[in-house]
């Protein structure tokens, strides 16, 4: 577990960290999905925290998890695993909830998402961030940023703001009615 990584509920605020320190545009905040390790914008992330019971909400996708009361802001809590159609495993202590402000339009939103683990901060130059392969338009990959060789090993930076509004605000706003 890194320095920064909490399992218990308690809350790391890196974007504090980000906003102090040296940290610059190109920081990226990187957590673990199926062993695969993907990376947001580190001065998006608001808090980690530990996991907990989500209270759900009837009608949503299954990978909204349902919402947490955050100091008072409810919150939308989002699977990962689930949205990118990875298998589901059992949430563990290693699990967490990174929260993160996402921007819809002119408005911000503060929305969770459900990882496997934390891994680590990573400096990654514009010029180190490499597009995406063209798929064809078979798989969409427009919520991905970049992609860039970290210590021999790929990381798949995403586009926080396209994955929630394109794929989760939309899924939500076109669930039927009951």
């Amino acid at each position: 577990m890194s320095d920064n990584q909490k399992s218990d509920g308690e809350t790391t605020d890196y974007t504090m960290q980000a906003m102090s320190g040296g940290v610059g545009e190109n920081q990226y905040l990187t957590f673990i999905l199926a062993k695969e390790e993907f990376g947001i914008d580190i001065l998006r992330v608001q808090e980690i925290r530990g996991w907990v019971d989500a209270t759900p909400i009837p009608n949503t996708p299954d990978y909204i998890k349902g919402v947490v009361n955050l100091r008072g802001t409810i919150v939308p809590i989002i699977d990962l695993r689930e949205r990118f159609a990875m298998e589901s495993v059992e949430y563990g202590p290693m699990t967490v909830v990174i929260v993160v402000k996402v921007m819809q339009g002119e408005k911000e939103k503060i929305m969770g998402i459900v990882v496997d683990a934390v891994s680590d901060v990573y400096n990654i130059p514009s010029e180190e961030l490499k597009p995406a392969p063209d798929f064809g338009g078979v798989i969409s990959i427009d919520f991905l940023k970049g992609l860039a060789t970290i210590d021999k090993k790929m990381v798949s930076v995403l586009d926080i703001d396209h994955l929630i509004n394109i794929g989760v605000l939309e899924d939500i706003s076109n669930e039927p009615a009951h």
